[in-house]
């Protein structure tokens, strides 16, 4: 989950990331599609990496298994059910794990432009964007000065 607010990926493109799609020392990953399914062209794309998805990555590389390429070794199932489980625990009714994507491109929409950020997510319309974009107009005069 950690993950995927720093990434601002989908469960399904964190479930089929292998470690030959990640370049560390780069800080970035290739999202070439997802669990089950195909991706469009602005959904494939190279993802920028914050400092604490590559010590996620880090943690991740030392319980890697021999034969087994896959970054997480989840798969959107076990996803769903864990994240169901964690709700439950938790007494959390109205949360999905998408809403973490939610949260991330909220955040990364105060340090990126509006391109990079529409690089970054997989949004080839600007629209979707505006949905998460919430500076207020206070804030907006700071940046006029």
């Amino acid at each position: 989950m950690l993950f995927a607010i720093e990434s601002a990926l989908r469960a399904g493109e964190i479930c089929a990331l292998r470690w030959g799609d990640l370049f560390l020392d780069e800080r970035y990953l290739k999202v070439r599609g997802h669990e089950g399914g195909r991706k469009t062209a602005a959904a494939k794309r190279d993802v920028p990496l914050s400092t604490e998805s590559l010590r996620i990555l880090g943690q991740l590389l030392h319980t890697k298994e021999e034969g087994d390429d896959r970054a997480f070794r989840l798969s959107t199932t076990q996803i769903d059910a864990l994240f169901r489980k964690a709700k439950a625990s938790a007494m959390i009714e109205d949360l999905h794990f998408h809403d973490t994507r939610h949260e991330s491109i909220t955040r990364l929409a105060k340090k990126l432009d509006v391109l990079e950020l529409a690089r970054m997510v997989g949004h080839r319309d600007l629209k979707m964007l505006m949905v998460y974009y919430n500076e207020t107009a206070a804030n907006l005069a700071k940046k006029l000065i």
